[in-house]
């Protein structure tokens, strides 16, 4: 094993631990082919955490080569039991290394220990439940005529290449990995060059856990170049992934162009967030502020929109304002650290740029709208109030921690407002009248609704969007079809 795809690091709460850099490839961390690396910033400080492989299409054929081997020759003779044996086995192993896991993910993003710490633990939930599911793949028998025997089968699509963002780097990694692999696939998981560093680590346990080599390769790598050639690649099944709706587009178009593989999509949000006159507005204040401040707003589904009705609006305003402003931000390895630093410079950038088109555009600044402090990508947690439905930061998806907060009178307005939108993930409704919550929500066109919570996300609960929001559902029983093909048989009989 190279010493030049492993380094020395350490984080403050777990000490010094041995970080893989390379490729993982068949079970093994190998350098890139052009043996070129890229460097890994730590968003808190500036600085740089390590270099780590960068992955050519080169590396990509490779891995698709190494996955394409895996399915013929192994992994499609293993049974659906010994597939969820290693599912469940590689959970424990994560359950197991949880602390580390998480320092590493809180190193490399930036978000708060005890967010990382919640997030492993949904990876862990996530990958069990999928172990659960991969012996419950069923097909079905169909009764036409008394001379034939007909049924179904549900077969794997077969090497699914899948593509992931920064926001939640591990959990985005189980939400696809556990359906791909319960249902009979292999995989090339490229990671965000942002944030390659705890899938690297979770790639050890994949191999400790006993997967056969081949089946779960991970490579780090730019989207432009590795990114580009999954999507485009003629021995790729399937392509999943999940950010930004522009590259969602770029993704299905060259999914087309090459060999029309199969694709999901989980893309952008600017989800409505609505509180009406009769909301207990103490958690409705509570749950808004979660909505759009957890994890430093980089959240697709951030409840970006809030819409508070005029009886409520001005005492509603002052509260979420004093709520907003008690949110602690700062060192991600701090235990009371709600707020973290944005992921890199560049979104740092971009969201400055969105409180900037706020204020030109004559949105009022109810509290933060400047930096945090003067080291790492730290923004304060901003409100927006005087906001036009035109505004560019009631339209555009921000993702960083500003939210602009509107009036409105009637239900039949605000189901208006909230739907106007090329958006469609989630929203959430805060009232203590049930019929109210049901009306509005079955309105709202949007994969999921909250009432009286927010973000409250489960692996067992599909998660998707309408509109621009994608094509497709992850988590659930209902993510298993995106990686699966019914085959129908049809048998006459003497």
């Amino acid at each position: 094993m190279s010493s030049n795809v492993f380094v020395e690091l350490k984080t403050p709460i777990t000490g010094p631990y041995k970080q893989p850099t390379g490729l993982f490839i068949n079970n093994e961390f190998v350098e890139s082919v052009d043996k070129k690396t890229f460097e890994v910033i730590n968003p808190a400080t500036e600085e740089v955490i390590c270099s780590v492989h960068e992955a050519s299409e080169k590396d990509v054929d490779i891995a698709v080569a190494a996955a394409r081997k895996a399915f013929e020759d192994v992994w499609r003779e293993v049974t659906p039991q010994q597939r969820g044996i290693y599912l469940l086995k590689l959970a424990d192993l994560l359950e197991k290394n949880l602390d580390l896991i998480a320092a590493v993910e809180s190193l490399d993003n930036g978000k708060s220990i005890t967010m990382a710490r919640g997030d492993i633990g949904a990876v862990v939930g996530t990958i069990r439940y999928y172990g659960g599911w991969a012996d419950k793949i069923e097909g079905k028998t169909i009764d036409i005529s008394p001379d034939t025997f007909h049924y179904t089968r549900q077969e794997p699509l077969g090497v699914c290449g899948q593509i992931i963002p920064w926001n939640f780097p591990l959990l985005m990694l189980a939400w696809k990995v556990g359906p791909a692999l319960a249902t009979g696939n292999t995989i090339v998981m490229k990671t965000a060059e942002q944030t390659p560093l705890s899938a690297l680590v979770f790639a050890q346990f994949v191999k400790e856990a006993g997967f056969p080599p081949g089946v779960l390769n991970i490579i780090s790598g730019f989207g432009r170049v590795a990114g580009a050639a999954i999507s485009s690649h003629m021995d790729i099944d399937k392509v999943a992934f999940t950010g930004s709706t522009m590259v969602g587009r770029q993704i299905m178009k060259a999914a087309a162009e090459s060999n029309l593989k199969k694709v999901t999509l989980e893309l952008g949000g600017k989800s409505p967030n609505i509180v009406f006159n009769d909301a207990d507005i103490e958690q409705a204040v509570a749950w808004v502020n979660f909505g759009i401040y957890f994890n430093h707003g980089q959240t697709c589904c951030a409840g970006s929109r809030v819409y508070v009705q005029e009886g409520i609006y001005d005492k509603f305003v002052e509260a979420f304002k004093k709520r907003a402003q008690e949110n602690k931000v700062g060192d991600p390895f701090h235990d009371e650290t709600f707020q973290g630093p944005q992921v890199s410079q560049l979104q740092y950038d971009r969201i400055m740029g969105y409180i900037k088109a706020g204020k030109e555009e004559g949105a009022t600044v109810a509290t933060g709208g400047e930096r945090h402090g003067d080291k790492g990508y730290f923004i304060q947690p901003t409100i927006f109030t005087n906001v036009r439905p035109d505004m560019k930061i009631m339209r555009e998806e921000i993702f960083g921690p500003v939210v602009a907060v509107a009036k409105f009178s009637t239900e039949e307005e605000v189901i208006k407002l909230g739907n106007d939108s090329n958006y469609g993930l989630a929203a959430a409704v805060h009232t203590k009248d049930l019929n109210t919550a049901i009306r509005v929500s079955n309105h709202l066109r949007a994969g999921t609704v909250w009432v009286n919570t927010y973000n409250a996300l489960h692996h067992q609960l599909p998660f998707g969007g309408y509109k621009e929001s994608g094509i497709g559902r992850e988590l659930g029983e209902a993510a298993l079809a995106n990686y699966t093909q019914c085959k129908s048989v049809a048998i006459k009989l003497n």
